[in-house]
């Protein structure tokens, strides 16, 4: 196979291009210590801000922060808790594919995972959660289908609609694939950390799509979906406490998710030039 020429490859790389991942900044563990202490004061637990915060951080391309979040958030716990936080942030990451896209994903995912320390590394789980049978295809759809409801009721319908006038395959590929197959949480899985739960998996969608920027409707659409897990009771899946839940799905609680990822923005962007970070309120 021929060899790229010297200046297609200087062109691949040319800095305006952007064409490696967002090396860590200065003070990002700082913006995590605060997310997780207001999180604390409302009873928002550590896995449901860690997946939040995990991604903002994916979408910002920055697996050198992604490492940093793991060290902090693991910081003086023992190492079966630093393992399952691993697990759902590598979940979480996963799932990060229908807002992010597969390339980045894997870039993070990959550079994420030669970050962690050996005892942590070697913990994680090796066995894939999402084979394809025939039980577990109609299941996926089953869960997928639910999922979407959950979202968007009552207007599942209309929308399921509306992407189809666009694709006929575009509901079809978003219910059955995204949702079904990525979104929802594979069932039995017994291994600590890889549920991420309806709460946060709405958490994820907020966060992802505010960083990524230009889809506000979406952003405003899981928002809503966020809320709508408090009424139709499915936040008690992934949830321990009520009081932080709804905290979460009440105005406040929604202005400090905007305003944590926007933290976790603008400081990953600061001097990088990056098309993600406009002028953002502060926490």
């Amino acid at each position: 196979m021929s060899k790229l020429s010297g200046a297609l490859k200087a062109l691949i790389d040319a800095p305006f291009a952007k064409a490696g991942t967002t090396p860590a900044p200065r003070g990002i563990s700082t913006v995590y210590q605060r997310i997780a202490q207001r999180a604390e004061e409302k009873r928002v637990e550590r896995p449901i801000w860690l997946a939040m915060s995990t991604a903002a951080t994916m979408t910002m391309n920055s697996p050198e922060s992604l490492a940093a979040l793991h060290t902090f958030a693991g910081a003086q716990r023992p190492l079966s808790e630093a393992i399952m936080y691993a697990e759902l942030m590598r979940e979480v990451g996963l799932k990060c594919i229908g807002f992010n896209g597969v390339p980045r994903t894997i870039n993070c995912l990959n550079a994420f995972r030669a970050s962690l320390p050996d005892d942590v590394g070697d913990g994680l789980s090796t066995s894939p959660s999402r084979v394809l049978s025939t039980h577990t295809v109609e299941d996926a759809k089953e869960r997928g289908r639910s999922l979407w409801n959950s979202i968007y009721r009552p207007f599942e319908k209309k929308l399921a609609e509306k992407l189809a006038h666009s694709h006929p395959d575009l509901p079809l590929h978003i219910i059955n694939s995204e949702y079904g197959l990525l979104f929802a949480d594979p069932p039995r899985n017994a291994i600590p950390g890889r549920k991420v739960g309806r709460i946060a998996t709405s958490l994820v969608a907020v966060a992802s799509l505010r960083a990524q920027t230009g889809v506000g409707p979406q952003v405003t659409s899981h928002l809503f979906g966020l809320r709508k897990a408090l009424d139709d009771g499915t936040w008690k899946d992934d949830v321990q406490n009520e009081e932080g839940a709804r905290w979460l799905a009440s105005d406040d609680g929604g202005i400090w998710i905007l305003q944590s990822v926007d933290s976790i923005v603008d400081c990953i962007s600061a001097g990088q030039g990056s098309t993600y970070a406009p002028a953002r309120a502060k926490l």
